[in-house]
């Protein structure tokens, strides 16, 4: 899977570079300063990065954790980001990632002690309240954890600190390091969900909507918290159908008393990112349905959205109740 492994000279010592480097022994090798000459270096392809990505192994120097963007949460006052990698292994077509980043190669941050100390200043600055981690923002939190044994070496850590709440947001089946330990009530477990037809011709490289099913099936019956993110909603031919299936199947793999929370929110992008990611795919459908960039973002048009949103709201409240939804508004790109 890994061809090429781009390395900074002060972390080749590193435990975790050290067991990288293993797991891909006959990977070529090459020594960098810092990993922005390679993943920051103008005029790079991203479409043809991704068919083989490297991947560069990097200390991050600052920026450990940060506020997430307004709108962005699940009910906590105290809402922070963090990105131990940078980009992902799927391939959706509606990521902001791709228009973010002009490298498709995948960074790890081998320092994950750096993140933990800020999030234990964070903790202490927010002394008795609970505060909220999310680590799906840049990435997908468990896409290559074989890589990366993330959220192995992450899950110690919050489960000592039960005012830190951990969300992994994922669309990855390889969940077998949440079920070989015990759950603890302060992490959630968020999938991204569309509907199967969308996702067929959307989520490249991702594990089909049933696989994802299977196994929010078996963590819910492992007794882990579940979240629910719809974002974005897709509209397309037949919408209202699409979801109603979705949600139905959701609601056949998991109780209600499992779902932590559900988040929902339109399709929007930047208009320079939009711009940059329909160079990338000049022919998708998905990009050559009806937007508006009125808000400053390019989002369906407003009745568009809030039929969507209205609708999914409605659908779910059927089993669900109102505390455990969050609607992820534009801004939160």
């Amino acid at each position: 899977m890994i061809e090429t492994i781009y390395i900074e000279r002060q972390v080749l010592e590193h435990a975790r570079t050290q067991a990288v480097l293993a797991r891909f022994p006959r990977a070529d090798r090459v020594y960098i300063d810092r990993y922005g000459e390679v993943f920051n270096r103008k005029s790079q392809n991203f479409r043809l990065q991704k068919r083989r990505p490297a991947l560069i192994l990097a200390a991050k120097q600052d920026g450990y954790v940060l506020p997430t963007p307004p709108g962005y949460g699940i009910g906590g006052a105290n809402n922070y980001y963090f990105s131990h990698l940078l980009n992902c292994l799927y391939d959706c077509r509606y990521c902001f990632l791709q228009g973010m980043f002009s490298s498709a190669h995948y960074v790890l941050f081998v320092n994950l002690e750096s993140f933990e100390q800020r999030i234990d200043a964070l903790l202490a600055q927010h002394a008795d309240e609970p505060v909220y981690f999310f680590s799906g923002y840049d990435c997908d939190s468990l896409a290559l954890e074989s890589v990366t044994h993330f959220v192995n070496d992450i899950l110690p850590f919050f489960r000592s600190r039960p005012r830190a709440w951990l969300e992994l947001r994922t669309k990855s089946v390889q969940t077998r390091p949440l079920l070989d330990v015990e759950p603890f009530d302060n992490c959630v477990v968020a999938f991204s969900l569309t509907p199967a037809a969308f996702a067929a011709a959307l989520d490249h490289k991702a594990p089909s909507v049933k696989r994802r099913l299977d196994v929010i099936r078996r963590l819910s019956e492992h007794g882990w918290n579940i979240g629910l993110r719809f974002d974005p909603l897709i509209h397309g031919v037949g919408w209202q159908d699409q979801y109603s299936e979705l949600f139905d199947q959701v609601f056949d793999v998991v109780a209600p008393e499992r779902v932590h929370s559900v988040s929902y929110g339109p399709l929007r992008f930047p208009k320079a990112m939009f711009k940059d990611i329909v160079r990338l795919y000049p022919e998708e459908p998905l990009f050559a349905g009806p937007t508006s960039d009125a808000t400053g973002m390019v989002a369906y048009p407003a009745e568009i959205e809030s039929a969507m949103g209205d609708f999914c709201r409605s659908r779910l409240g059927e089993v669900l109740s109102d505390s455990v939804f969050f609607q992820c508004t534009p801004e939160a790109v």
